[in-house]
């Protein structure tokens, strides 16, 4: 390090001085692809995930098998006849006389086939209290929810006139329609309340309507564009619900950071003299090119999701990576020309008390976050390696219980708590039939599925799968023969215990089907269902963690060595990454699986974290997290190239950036935990894990261990072996124009003085 020569140059400072100098040019092709991409994602369509891309190992061949033989299972609907009291059983004459009511009414609304009686299926519990009554909706089961009310209304009547019984429905179609009325509109509340909390966060940041607005646009319109790309991405990768709500969520955090990065230095730069040209060079060619270090990186972690395999994670990860690849070109093009057009009116719409100007002349000159962090950096570099104990210490106290952490698909109590009555139905039908209301499902293809040898295997099957232990049956079967094909249901011993269950279905798939169906030539007998879908997808994420952090892991280094060409800088930058995460996981475990202080979030303690959460996490943790750590590490190595000492330039860097941090980190955690307050525990898992793991890594992260440990390591900070200096070069665009009195404006390749 050290004075010398260096060019303003540079893709952000480029790009940057183009578009403020060709402005509506500039703006009008932003707005032009953003209708375009609109357009064509509209006119092509989007191609939504099945259940044969979605789901892995012997779930995915079970569900290609039924697809391949143009079989759609129908939503499968349940109705429980129990006793109120003991005396009251399924050999009664009252009880029968229900029985024969609710499938009378159920037949009678012609939305239902295949009534079953429980005397015929077997289908009463050992201690003949509970019996069920099964039928199948009519038509596509992905709509059976929004034609089920009929039947729901026809069971509830029943009901009324046997009160000594008690009649519940609970199937496919009863469930959807119970959480659409329950929890429809909660998502997509939380997804449209996003917007006005960080408009509202934004409007404090800046002080006035025009500054707030601007990131806030920019990210919608990048959002909508992704959301076009999306449509045609989905012929090469079919997309899914989840993939969209992620890429809102992505979009809208880091589409307003890389705005607020670039309007603050813009406006900082002008409070201190600079004309509005040279302020937005400046900001080009500084903030600038922290979005696209940052913007590649967050690409590349989000590309991790693509080594997963499972269809639902590379949908995700394409559409996290589109829109941030878009926010981050719009924030180095489009947003320069929109502030060399707004010039000063970007201050219209000033706000009483809020505005900056008006903090700083009450504040004696500084802002509330300025004052603050420089208190605390004083104590950090007063006694770094004190700090660094101290606050590496409470993050790995914070991170233990994550030793612990176990994962699992929640079930429907887990997920819902007691807050529904079908959630008590649920209980009660694992309670009398256990697995009956999730059982596994074996889908048998033959060359001829009624030949003797088959129907002997199936047979032979039933048999077996309840002396083994693994069901209590009943062990139903249904045939297509013209597609050679046979469903077999087994109940799992476990019901909705999943590591019982997950016991009985090994016990399924390693000792029952060898014997049976093992012995019989060209037939296959893949096992599906809730927990065999649990256990495979468990299984794939498992195998994808290495491969996945391996990527994300060496590609971050690999960008930050480039980028900041120190090998100490990429070093601590990937440590004190997976420290923050580490600490999220934590908090997570002891929150979620051991229920401590859950009830202060709204949640309770469930046993387990979602599966497919911890992944998820790392992946968006790792890749937002280095927008605040680029953002904090390029204005200290900017100041160390101005001639600063270390220590002053992390002073300087840290302090400088500590309004913007805040604003975009109060904005990331406030619309995170509008995840938190959803009634669903997974939702309620991921807001506030993205919440505290944000909330930690602005504050104890780059507030507290980053500045320690650079100042321990003083000029070691720039350490970068000449056996490396044949790698590219990336660590273009520090300005030398943040010296102290404005220069005279540069001409772009310019040689300037450090």
């Amino acid at each position: 390090m050290g004075n010398g020569d260096t060019r303003v140059r540079g893709i952000a400072a480029r790009a940057g001085g183009w578009s403020a100098r060709h402005r509506w040019a500039a703006v009008g092709i932003w707005l032009l692809f953003v209708v375009l991409a609109m357009g064509l994602g509209s006119a092509a369509g989007t191609v939504e995930l099945k259940d044969s891309d979605q789901l892995s190992g012997e779930t995915g061949r079970a569900a290609a098998i039924a697809e391949e033989a143009g079989i759609d299972e129908p939503a499968g609907e349940t109705v429980l006849i129990q006793g109120k009291d003991a005396g009251v059983k399924a050999t009664s004459a009252e009880f029968r006389a229900a029985v024969d009511a609710v499938m009378k009414a159920v037949e009678g609304t012609g939305k239902v086939t295949d009534v079953t009686s429980p005397y015929d299926t077997d289908t009463i519990s050992k201690d003949g209290r509970s019996a069920l009554v099964q039928f199948d909706m009519r038509g596509d089961a992905d709509t059976a929810g929004e034609r089920v009310e009929p039947v729901l209304k026809a069971v509830d009547e029943v009901q009324k006139n046997h009160e000594a019984v008690r009649i519940e429905e609970i199937g496919g179609a009863s469930m959807n329609k119970t959480f659409d009325d329950a929890f429809g509109d909660d998502f997509k509340q939380a997804e449209y309340s996003a917007v006005p909390v960080a408009l509202g966060i934004l409007l404090v940041a800046f002080g006035a309507l025009v500054a707030a607005l601007v990131p806030v646009l920019l990210a919608i319109t990048a959002i909508m564009a992704t959301m076009g790309l999306m449509g045609i991405v989905s012929h090469f990768q079919p997309m899914d619900d989840a993939s969209s709500s992620v890429m809102l969520l992505v979009g809208l955090a880091v589409g307003v950071d890389y705005c607020l990065f670039y309007l603050r230095r813009e406006r900082e730069e002008r409070a201190a003299g600079r004309d509005p040209e040279t302020a937005l060079r400046i900001a080009a060619a500084t903030s600038g090119r922290a979005i696209v270090v940052s913007g590649v990186t967050v690409c590349v972690a989000m590309a991790g999701m693509l080594f997963t395999g499972i269809a639902t994670f590379k949908a995700m990860g394409l559409a996290s990576l589109m829109v941030v690849a878009v926010a981050m070109v719009g924030s180095v093009t489009v947003l320069p020309a929109v502030l060399s057009l707004l010039g000063t009116r970007v201050e219209k719409g000033r706000i009483p008390f809020l505005h900056p100007d008006k903090r700083r002349k009450t504040n004696g000159g500084s802002d509330n976050g300025s004052r603050f962090w420089t208190g605390v950096l004083r104590v950090v570099l007063a006694k770094p390696a004190i700090s660094l104990v101290v606050a590496t210490g409470a993050l790995l106290a914070i991170a233990a219980p994550a030793l612990g952490m176990k994962t699992q698909n929640l079930t429907l109590d887990q997920e819902f708590g007691d807050s529904l009555p079908i959630v008590a139905t649920y209980e009660r039908v694992n309670e009398a039939f256990p697995g009956g209301s999730d059982p596994a499902e074996v889908v048998v293809k033959a060359d001829d599925i009624n030949s003797a040898e088959v129907k002997s295997a199936i047979a032979d099957f039933r048999e077996r799968a309840v002396s083994s232990g693994a069901s209590r049956g009943p062990v139903e079967v249904k045939v297509h023969d013209s597609q050679n094909v046979a469903f077999v249901y087994v109940p799992l011993v476990g019901g909705s215990n999943l590591d019982k269950a997950e016991k009985s279905l090994e016990i399924i798939r390693d000792d029952v089907r060898p014997a049976t169906f093992g012995k019989v030539d060209g037939v296959e007998a893949p096992v599906t269902g809730q927990v065999a879908g649990s256990k495979d997808f468990n299984d794939q994420l498992v195998s994808a963690v290495a491969p996945v952090f391996a990527f994300v892991v060496v590609f971050a280094f690999l960008l930050m060595l480039l980028s900041f060409r120190s090998l100490t800088i990429a070093i601590t930058s990937i440590v004190l990454n997976l420290l923050s995460v580490g600490a999220a996981y934590g908090i997570l475990v002891a929150v979620f699986q051991h229920g401590w202080g859950a009830s202060l979030v709204g949640a309770e303690g469930v046993g387990a974290i979602i599966t497919w959460l911890p992944l998820f996490l790392f992946v968006i943790l790792f890749g937002l997290s280095m927008d605040y750590h680029v953002f904090v590490v390029s204005r200290i190595r900017e100041a160390r190239l101005r001639g600063l000492t270390t220590r002053d330039a992390i002073q300087h860097g840290v302090v400088t950036t500590a309004g913007v941090i805040t604003s975009a980190a109060v904005i990331m955690v406030a619309v995170f935990a509008i995840f938190g307050t959803l009634s669903m525990q997974s939702m309620k898992q991921m807001g506030v894990g993205l919440a505290a793991a944000v909330l930690i890594d602005a504050t104890i992260i780059r507030g507290v261990l980053l500045p320690a440990v650079m100042a321990m390591l003083g000029e070691r900070n720039w350490y970068f072996p000449k056996w490396l200096n044949r790698l590219p070069d990336l660590s273009h665009d520090e300005s030398p124009e943040a010296a102290a009195s404005p220069p005279p404006p540069a001409v772009e390749g310019e040689r300037v003085r450090v």
